[in-house]
């Protein structure tokens, strides 16, 4: 007998990281909540993403909208997938719905409009001030910061790796749980200090995009078979 699917929140899941991360999970069985600071604008998200879904033949997937502390609340495996400038408020708000939860933070600390240039906060990251901010009651697990949104938009498999840094080693186990069921790989990474380095990667890719006119990951090699 398998374990139930946790429930997941992706709070700030309206753009295009939180709808597309939405859409792969519903399709591998997870019951998925979009949560917004208001339920009219989740919604409409969940509706949108419905209408795509349907027009590409998928139907049978469980996708809700509610606010974020609702979803907070309601969910077991809560993902953050907001602007910088709303991080701290965020968790601040949803702080009592996640004792005792995995809180997956995808957040990245970019600087507009110079966002093609590393500039870390003084904590070290996104992922560290989280967990300062939510206590050691709360596992953070940074992770999925370098995947482009474009392709998590796309149906295909994902040709990424996902580096998951968290300072529990079971915490990161389930997160890389979900990487794989959004069809990529994924890679304990160690503590969650090292979510700096990852978070800045996302800046070089940002350039490299720019650059190249492509919308770039990472590949890790040399891994045994």
């Amino acid at each position: 007998m398998t374990d139930p699917k946790p429930v997941l929140a992706i709070l700030g899941g309206t753009g295009d990281l939180g709808t597309g991360l939405a859409r792969r999970w519903a399709q591998a069985g997870y019951r998925v909540i979009i949560g917004s600071r208001t339920q009219e604008k989740a919604a409409a998200a969940v509706e949108d993403l419905q209408a795509v879904m349907t027009e590409r033949g998928v139907d049978s997937v469980t996708v809700e909208a509610m606010e974020n502390l609702q979803a907070a609340e309601a969910a077991n495996i809560v993902v953050m997938t907001v602007p910088f400038a709303h991080h701290s408020s965020t968790l601040e708000l949803v702080k009592p719905a996640l004792a005792g939860k995995i809180l997956v933070d995808v957040t990245v600390p970019l600087v507009p409009p110079k966002v093609a240039r590393v500039q870390l906060p003084e904590a070290g990251s996104a992922g560290q001030i989280a967990q300062e901010l939510l206590g050691e009651d709360v596992q953070v697990v940074s992770a999925f910061q370098n995947v482009a949104a474009h392709h998590l938009q796309e149906g295909a498999g994902l040709d990424c790796d996902v580096l998951v840094c968290g300072n529990k080693k079971d915490a990161r186990a389930e997160v890389i749980k979900l990487v794989e069921a959004a069809g990529m790989r994924g890679f304990h990474a160690g503590s969650i200090a090292n979510a700096a380095a990852v978070e800045a990667m996302t800046s070089v890719l940002i350039f490299v995009n720019k650059q190249y006119s492509c919308h770039a990951g990472i590949k890790l090699t040399g891994l045994p078979e």
